[in-house]
């Protein structure tokens, strides 16, 4: 580029030269015979060099317009560089630890359990018909215990109120450090519970605004496919002391509270996709997904009310219970702070303990 820069220069130096050379030649033709014919080819060779001086000016311009341009984008590629630097150098430190995840791979977490995991954190499982593996976050505790976590509400940092497609393949975040909200997927809830010779427990574990924890378990927990319109079903309530909210709840609304707001055999609905016993549409209206009836005594999915107490008006035009409800630990309008559903063998719930005292503290792990 410079080379070729100078070449123009040399050839505009010269051209500039001719032109005098040319206008002094003329000059000195005009007096000695304005009417030589050699007067008037000179005079057309003038014409033809200002024109091509005038192309060089031209191209002059054009050419220190393009060297700003380019000193210009070499700046800006030395700033992008040194932010890049910058950035590499931001990132290197706490970006090598933000996700790690474990080694050790089986059917379910109590199968990774088995094989030697001791670190709660991400594994990757794939359960006995599972196409292919996928991600979860296990629990394992002190007596070896591997729970596979299937939902998670923490600070309401997610939004629950999805379709059908987003609740059937899962939403939310998996943090190795278990501190985000997720919920785990229903085909893959349908995976991890299908099939399966050992009854599957699901426990809940619950969290109030003053830090009090309950929890419900809750034994042969299945979850249907999806041409089921993924069917929950669960043998009977094995204990906890939050109480069994999945057998629905008398409001003294109704007569027959109790029987329209039980939740074994529900269909699962979302906004989208309504599959409740209502003649509205409960999913809609709560603003969620899950197993409704007509519609809940139990709502783990439902809207974060920081706080818990929420009203009719807090609940919108509905005017309907839609927080995150267990109703026999609290009422309909209270709305609980952490909620956590995961699933072990049975076999396993009691290891360490007592049928119950092994598992009586929140989470048995204490």
């Amino acid at each position: 580029m410079l080379d070729e820069l100078e070449n123009i220069a040399n050839l505009t130096q010269g051209a500039e030269e001719t032109v005098i050379y040319m206008k002094d030649s003329t000059t000195s033709a005009q007096k000695q015979s304005p009417v030589d014919p050699y007067f008037r080819k000179s005079t057309g060779m003038l014409d033809d060099v200002l024109r091509f001086e005038k192309t060089i000016l031209t191209q002059e311009q054009q050419i220190f317009e393009l060297q700003n341009l380019i000193s210009s984008n070499e700046r800006r590629m030395a700033e992008l560089k040194q932010l890049s630097v910058q950035l590499q150098q931001r990132c290197q430190e706490p970006c090598k630890d933000s996700v790690e995840i474990q080694p050790i791979t089986g059917t379910d977490c109590q199968d990774v359990a088995n094989k030697g995991a001791t670190t709660n954190g991400l594994y990757y499982i794939k359960p006995a018909q599972a196409p292919e593996q996928f991600l979860v976050y296990c629990e394992i505790d002190n007596f070896g215990r591997g729970f596979t976590v299937i939902q998670r509400r923490r600070d309401g940092s997610v939004d629950f109120h999805k379709d059908w497609i987003q609740y059937k393949n899962g939403f939310g975040y998996l943090s190795p450090d278990d501190t985000t909200e997720f919920w785990l997927g229903n085909e893959k809830i349908h995976l991890l519970t299908l099939g399966t010779t050992i009854p599957t427990v699901l426990r809940i574990e619950l969290v109030d605004w003053d830090g009090n924890k309950k929890y419900a378990d809750y034994t042969m927990f299945r979850v249907g496919p999806e041409a089921d319109n993924y069917r929950l079903t669960y043998g009977y309530y094995l204990g906890g002391d939050a109480g069994d909210a999945f057998d629905g709840f008398d409001f003294g609304d109704d007569p027959s509270d109790k029987f329209y707001t039980s939740h074994n055999g529900m269909l699962f609905s979302t906004f989208d996709k309504d599959n409740d016993k209502y003649d509205g549409n409960c999913a809609q209206q709560d603003g969620s997904g899950w197993w409704m009836n007509r519609c809940h005594a139990a709502h783990l999915n439902g809207k974060y009310y920081p706080g818990g107490r929420y009203t009719e008006k807090d609940a919108g035009e509905h005017g309907f219970d839609n927080g995150i409800i267990w109703v026999t630990w609290h009422n309909r309008w209270y709305s609980l702070k952490e909620t956590t559903m995961k699933l072990i063998p049975l076999s396993r719930l009691t290891a360490g303990g007592g049928q119950q005292t092994g598992v009586k503290q929140f989470g048995g792990l204490s």
